[in-house]
């Protein structure tokens, strides 16, 4: 187990260290994923319904991947960000919420790393996303644990995810207790909880009297979040208010942008709303924590 994990560990090493590489798709386990036990069958795009936006729509995700977008060295700021695209917990929007937001990252110095989760749902499963939240937490750990060798400075691993991908990104950075039994040296050394995280018009955080869900514990360790939400989503901006006041409350440092319009699910679509201002004001946040400094050397 430990010699075929290694593997997987080298070519993330590879992937990282080439300057301005291709892309590099990697599989986050080594061997099937934690807890799969049915066949989805084959990974699918969705065609759009009646009154949908026509986007990427993947679905029967049961090989979770991560895939690498490395920078060249001498635009390299250390930081990395993983990317965790929207879609109800049932498809990913993987273009506008994902390989999009890659490439707009890389034009920052950002490592990007694109998480392709499990969807939809696994049955029977407690929470009820169990199964995404041990890939985000094994991605997280397997990104860190190539930090010193390749110039990505361990402290300056962030997440980044939209809507659903806002939810399982709060989960990433609040749950303290890691839901997969250690499988590697990786699992053994390094941690799985981002040092940030950019959570955008994210879901699923309050309960139906707009309070803050038990399952979200904030500390004053909890990491810096930076929010952007619509205050016409159908998904409520409650959910980031809620999380923002909590951070607040324990003295994280936290930056939220509500938009008076703008609705749900644009990612980096240029909608006519100032909403679509969110990734200048994420990099104005970032670079006002540190993270697109240089990196020592």
């Amino acid at each position: 187990m430990r010699r075929t994990a290694s593997v997987f560990v080298c070519l993330l090493a590879g992937a990282l260290s080439a300057p301005g590489a291709e892309p590099v798709v990697i599989k986050l386990w080594p061997g099937k994923a934690p807890g799969e036990t049915q066949d989805l069958g084959p990974e699918k795009y969705l065609e759009a319904k009646k009154g949908q936006i026509d986007v990427k729509r993947l679905t029967n995700v049961t090989e979770p991947t991560i895939t690498i977008y490395p920078v060249p060295h001498d635009k390299n700021t250390g930081t990395v960000v993983i990317v965790a695209p929207g879609g109800g917990y049932n498809i990913l929007a993987i273009e506008h919420e994902g390989t999009d937001v890659c490439e707009w990252l890389n034009k920052h110095g950002i490592t990007a790393v694109l998480l392709k989760y499990r969807v939809p749902r696994r049955e029977m499963q407690n929470p009820d996303n169990r199964a995404m939240i041990q890939d985000a937490q094994r991605a997280i750990t397997l990104v860190r644990s190539m930090a010193p060798k390749y110039g990505i400075d361990p402290n300056r691993i962030g997440m980044l995810g939209f809507s659903a991908g806002g939810n399982l990104t709060a989960w990433a950075s609040l749950t303290t207790q890691r839901m997969y039994d250690t499988i590697d040296a990786a699992d053994e050394k390094f941690g799985h909880q981002p040092n940030f995280a950019l959570l955008i018009y994210p879901g699923g955080l309050i309960d139906k009297d707009g309070n803050l869900k038990p399952d979200f514990v904030v500390t004053h360790q909890s990491p810096p979040m930076f929010f952007a939400h619509s205050s016409d989503d159908n998904v409520s901006s409650e959910n980031s208010i809620a999380l923002y006041l909590a951070l607040k409350k324990n003295k994280v440092p936290a930056e939220m942008h509500l938009y008076a319009s703008g609705g749900h699910g644009y990612g980096l679509r240029k909608v006519p709303h100032p909403c679509a201002s969110w990734p200048d004001r994420a990099v104005e946040w970032m670079k006002s924590r540190g993270w697109l400094d240089p990196p020592a050397r």
